[in-house]
């Protein structure tokens, strides 16, 4: 059985880039969470962001990898057309390394969202996707360009 996790997202440093780690009970809210951590990085006050507008997501690759920098790159292109923030994520399948899902968010507001740094896309350094034996949690992390 899988311990509770107590914050399912997180970064870490990489030399001038940053990573993003997403853990969950599944590989799906795994790679919802790793779109938090991406885009927890990119305004500060994260929190004050509202989930007023969904997008839906779909976008396949070639392994389960790479399927998780194709997520957070179409994600990262929705929110620039959109101009959005976005905060809130929903995987909602996986299969045949295509994923289905949505996003939630709300447009840049100055006056109650202040900017963090911007990430230009999601790379293959440091990728991986795996179930840890131990406590049976997914992990999805990789390095994104800032």
């Amino acid at each position: 059985m899988m311990e509770d996790i107590e914050v399912p997202y997180e970064t870490f440093e990489h030399g001038a880039d940053m990573g993003i780690r997403g853990t969950g009970k599944d590989i799906l809210q795994a790679f919802e969470n790793g779109a938090r951590a991406m885009f927890s990085i990119m305004i500060e006050n994260f929190s004050a962001v509202n989930s007023i507008k969904k997008i839906n997501i779909s976008c396949g690759s070639f392994d389960i990898e790479s399927l998780f920098t194709a997520w957070l790159n179409t994600l990262l292109a929705e929110a620039d057309v959109n101009n959005l923030f976005l905060k809130d994520f929903k995987v909602t399948e996986i299969k045949d390394f295509v994923l289905k899902g949505s996003a939630y968010g709300e447009p840049f507001d100055p006056l109650r969202h202040k900017k963090g740094v911007e990430v230009k896309g999601a790379t293959f350094t440091e990728l991986k996707v795996f179930k840890k034996i131990d406590n049976e949690a997914w992990i999805a992390q990789c390095v994104v360009d800032v």
